[in-house]
Order: C-alpha cells, then structure tokens, then sequence
C-alpha cells in the first residue's frame, strides 16, 4: 500500500508527496503535529495538515527571510524572531558573527522539540548560547518591547489558527515601536496566486504598508508551497532594501548560499504585473 502525504491548495488543487514512513504524529495544545520521511523531500514537518518545510528545499525559504535583511545590515547584534521554531531562520542568522542574541518566541514549545528529535537540520540551531527560546504568543511578547531589536522576522504559520495574531495592524505597530531607528521587519508574506492566499497576501501588505514608511514584496520560488511562488515583506523605518543594501561588508562574511545571492537579492524585488496589481490596490 502507497503512503501520500497530501496538502489542499484550494477546494479544487491537491499537492501530494509519496512518504515512506511517518514518523511522528502528535496533539499540542495549539496543532496537530506530523513529521514524514519522504524519498524525493526528505523529512517533512506538517501543522494542521499543513507542509511547513521539507528538508529538501527549507534552504530557499530560510535564506531569503534572513539573507535579504541582513546583506542591508550585516552588523545587526540583536534579533527577534516570532515563530520558527523549527529553527531554520535562527541557524541562518547565527551564520552572522556580529549577532550578539536571537530572542525566537513561538507559541508552541513542542514543535521545537519535535524538529530537534526529527529534523536537527534545522533545530540543532536552537541549542545555540546565543539563542533565547520564549515558548508564548508573540502577538503578547512584542507589547512589551520598545527600540530594542535590529532586525525582526516573523517567521509564522498561515494567517488562521495559531498564527493568526501576527497578521493585525495592532501587531506590525508593535513590531515598528520594538524596532531600533534603524530596524528592519521582514515576514513571509503568502503567495499571490491563489485568490484566498492572494486576499491574505493583500491584507497583510496594506497593515504594513499603513505602518512603515519604507514597505515592498520580494519573491521566491518555493517548490512544496502552495503554487511555488511565494512572497515576503521588507520593512524599514529608513532602509531601502536595494539602494540600502551592503555588498562589500556583505561579501566580505563570506557566506556560502544555495539560493540567495546579491543579484537574486536585487532581481527578487521585481514583481510580476499580477502582484503589483494586487498590491496597488492597497497601497
């Protein structure tokens, strides 16, 4: 008997791996927690039904929500992350020997330990003396911060169910006052394909754009997300992600990418004319 883990795109599309085994299937207090071994992706973690990363392709997501950020300011000391606690984003930035701290808040404490047990690809991160992990809702932590992060990534969930809090205009105002003069916010932002994905995307996109002066999407193709295209927010109080960025301190770190790269970095900031309609609609 054939094993498939499959995923609805929408009402009419199904995305579909063949898994060899599952390995893990548990309740948290918030989600429904699976991991797969696949031969084509390796190892998958899914929430609620839903693929959060494979081992074979989690690189090109993790690499342009930190990479983008940090090439505009690589001497960033302090960072928070809201979400990711399967440590993807985390391993990404500790490439940076300028970051002092990385405060990782994710509300759900047990994904973390899942993915250490099952994908330390990525979790072996999280066991790092520069990483501190607050198991709460981010929505709640970042309340109580003010000028005090470089960078901020909101490496969340989908804008429904646990992640639902990080998409309100409430909470990019509080990502802004948390944010040193100099900061910078970066988010998965959706993909723009699927028109309920696309509504999402939208949404998202003008809490931020009403909350920031500096506000643009960049891009990436993602093979295990919904349609491959998916998208991110670049937001600053004074950056300009392109004009901003710092190639030659950049360069200089020497640090080894399989997808990120100063051209993609550039190139990435250029939608096609069905993104930028549905973003000049909210702008």
């Amino acid at each position: 008997m054939e094993l498939w883990f499959t995923e609805k795109h929408t009402p009419h599309v199904n995305f579909s791996i063949k898994v060899d085994k599952q390995l893990y299937s548990g309740q948290s207090e918030f989600q429904r927690i699976d991991v797969f071994e696949s031969r084509e992706f390796g190892r998958i973690l899914a929430l609620d039904g839903y693929l959060m990363l494979t081992e074979k392709d989690e690189f090109i997501y993790h690499e342009m929500i930190t990479h983008v950020p940090m090439a505009v300011i690589p001497d960033a000391k302090k960072i928070l992350i809201i979400g990711g606690g399967d440590g993807g984003t985390a391993r990404e930035i500790l490439r940076y020997k300028s970051v002092e701290s990385i405060d990782l808040v994710d509300i759900d404490e047990e994904v973390a330990e899942v993915c250490k047990k099952y994908i330390p690809q990525t979790a072996d991160s999280l066991n790092d003396p520069r990483v501190n992990c607050y198991f709460e809702d981010g929505l709640k932590y970042i309340r109580h911060h003010e000028n005090e992060y470089d960078l901020i990534i909101v490496d969340s969930t989908d804008p429904f169910g646990p992640g639902e809090g990080l998409f309100t205009k409430e909470f990019y105002g509080n990502c802004f006052k948390a944010l040193k003069e100099t900061g910078i916010m970066v988010n998965q932002h959706e993909s723009p394909f699927y028109p309920a994905d696309a509504y999402a995307m939208q949404r998202a996109h003008k809490r931020i754009f009403d909350s920031f002066p500096i506000s643009r999407i960049y891009q990436a193709h993602i093979p295990t997300y919904p349609s491959g295209h998916w998208l991110f927010g670049f937001a600053s109080k004074i950056h300009h992600p392109i004009l901003g960025a710092n190639w030659k301190k950049w360069k200089a770190l020497n640090i080894k990418t399989r997808y990120y790269n100063p051209k993609l970095h550039v190139g990435s900031f250029a939608l096609p004319n069905y993104v930028e309609e549905i973003v000049r609609e909210v702008e």
